[in-house]
C-alpha cells in the first residue's frame, strides 16, 4: 500500500475528459499528483464520475435572489423589474435578517451546483442609509467563506454624476470604507453616462479597486456607453481590472461595428460578461418579429481577444422569475441561443469566470487549485445536456457538498 505525505488525500477513480480513469492527490488546496488508478491507494472514491474545473458565477445579485413570489414583475421587462423592486423596498418588504438568510441560501444553492467563485452586485445608495443590502451580503459571505470565494460589487443607485448624485457618491465612499471589492453602476441608465463613468473610475482609482459596470442593457442601437467606458479607461490609464456586464446593444450592431468595438474593448483590457438567462427573459419584448436574443456577440469578442465569462445574473426575482442557480443552465443557453459548442460553453462558466475574477485557473493537473465539480456524466456535453443532480464539489481539495439522487421506475403492471 502506498504511503502519502501528511495532509495529502487521494481522490480515487475520477474520470478525465478523455475518458481515462485516474487517482488525483491533493494537498494544501492543490493538485499534487495525477496518476493511473491503483488499488493500493486509500482515499475518497469518485466512483468513475467526470472531474471538471469547478463552476463560477461572475454576476449574481444575492441581495435580490429568491424574491419572485414577493416581488412580481407583470410587465416582464427591465424597467418593470426595477419599478417592482423599488416599490417593494419602499413598502418595507426586506430587512437585514431576511436578506442575510436569502443571500446565504443563494450562495449555498450555487455551491451545491458546483460553484466555488462568485461575484455579486449589491445595491448601494443614499436611500439605503444603513447599508442593509451590503451588510446582509457581507454576513452571508462570512457564513459561507468555507464554501466559496465571494467578491462584492457596489451597484450604485442612479444618478452618480452631477449635483443630484452627491448622496450616492457619499454612499459609495462609505461602501468602499466597509470593504467592497469593486465599483459598479449603470451608466446607460443615467442622464450623464460619461459623467457616471468618470465618477466610478475616480472612486475606484482612489480606493485601489476594480470596476464592474452594468453596460448597455438595452436593444437600443444608439446606446453604446461601452465605447465611452473603453475611451475613459485608456485615457485615464486606469490600471485595475474593468468588467462590462450585459453589453446587450452590441448584439444589434452591424458585424463591422461589432468587430471595431470589440477591438477597442480588447485594447482597453476590458472583460465582458454576457448574461443569457436574464437577458433572454428581459430583452426583445418590443420586437415580436425575429425577436433578438439580447446576448453580447461572444464569438466576435473572443476573436478580438476580449476576456469573457458567462453569468446567470438574477435568480428567481423580478428580473428573472426562474433560474436554478446552476451555471450548467447558463452553458446550455449559450449552446442553444449563442451557438457555442459545449466545451467552449463550459469554459465560459468555469475557468472563464476565474480569469475575469482574477482567480487562478483550476484543472486536474499538478500545481493547479483543487477546485472541482465531480459529476455523474460521461462528457462535458452530457453534463450540460442532462445537468445531473448527482454532484460532488471540492474547494481547495476539500469536499464541501455531496448531492445524490434516487430514481425508481415502477414497471410492474
Amino acid at each position: 500500500m502506498s504511503i502519502d505525505p501528511a495532509g495529502s488525500l487521494w481522490l480515487r477513480r475520477g474520470r478525465l475528459r478523455d475518458g481515462s480513469l485516474v487517482d488525483v492527490r491533493v494537498a494544501d488546496g492543490r493538485v499534487t499528483a495525477v496518476e493511473p488508478v491503483s488499488s493500493d491507494r486509500v482515499g475518497t472514491s469518485l466512483e468513475g464520475w467526470l472531474v471538471l474545473p469547478a463552476l463560477g458565477e461572475p454576476h449574481a445579485h444575492l441581495d435580490k435572489a429568491l424574491t419572485a413570489e414577493r416581488v412580481p414583475n407583470p410587465a416582464g421587462d427591465l424597467m418593470g423589474a426595477i419599478e417592482a423592486w423599488v416599490a417593494a423596498e419602499e413598502r418595507g418588504e426586506f430587512g437585514l435578517e431576511e436578506m442575510t438568510e436569502r443571500a446565504t441560501a443563494a450562495i449555498r444553492k450555487l455551491v451545491a451546483n458546483g460553484v466555488t467563485s462568485i461575484r455579486t452586485h449589491v445595491n448601494v445608495g443614499d436611500s439605503d442609509a444603513r447599508h442593509v443590502h451590503l451588510r446582509a451580503v457581507r454576513a452571508a459571505r462570512d457564513a459561507t467563506r468555507h464554501l466559496a470565494d465571494v467578491q462584492i460589487v457596489a451597484l450604485m443607485h442612479s444618478p452618480l454624476a452631477g449635483s443630484e448624485g452627491a448622496g450616492n457618491r457619499r454612499a459609495l465612499r462609505e461602501a468602499l470604507s466597509m470593504g467592497v471589492d469593486l465599483v459598479g453602476g449603470c451608466p446607460h441608465l443615467e442622464v450623464d453616462g460619461a459623467g457616471m463613468i468618470r465618477e466610478a473610475l475616480s472612486a475606484a482609482d482612489e480606493a485601489g479597486v476594480g470596476m464592474d459596470l452594468h453596460v448597455d442593457e438595452t436593444l437600443d442601437p444608439n446606446m453604446l456607453t461601452l465605447v465611452e467606458l473603453a475611451r475613459q479607461v485608456v485615457a485615464t490609464g486606469f490600471a485595475r481590472p474593468v468588467t462590462a456586464s450585459h453589453c446587450v446593444s452590441l448584439s444589434v450592431q452591424s458585424i463591422e461595428t461589432q468587430r471595431e468595438i470589440a477591438r477597442v474593448v480588447g485594447d482597453a483590457g476590458i472583460a465582458i460578461v454576457p448574461l443569457p438567462p436574464t437577458n433572454l427573459f428581459l430583452q426583445g419584448r418590443e420586437q415580436p418579429r425575429s425577436m433578438p436574443r439580447g446576448i453580447a456577440p461572444i464569438d466576435v469578442l473572443r476573436e478580438a481577444g476580449v476576456p469573457l465569462a458567462l453569468g446567470g445574473d438574477n435568480v428567481q426575482d423580478p428580473f428573472n422569475p426562474v433560474g436554478r442557480s446552476d451555471p450548467l443552465e447558463t452553458a446550455s443557453l449559450a449552446v442553444m441561443a449563442a451557438h457555442q459548442l459545449p466545451d467552449a460553453a463550459y469554459d465560459l462558466v468555469s475557468n472563464g469566470v476565474r480569469r475575469v475574477l482574477g482567480h487562478e485557473v483550476a484543472d486536474v493537473v499538478v500545481g493547479a487549485p483543487a477546485d472541482f465539480l465531480v459529476i455523474d456524466a460521461a462528457s462535458v456535453r452530457e453534463a450540460i445536456a442532462d445537468a445531473p443532480l448527482d454532484r460532488r464539489v471540492f474547494k481547495g481539495g476539500r469536499e464541501v457538498v455531496v448531492t445524490t439522487t434516487t430514481r425508481r421506475f415502477h414497471d410492474d403492471p
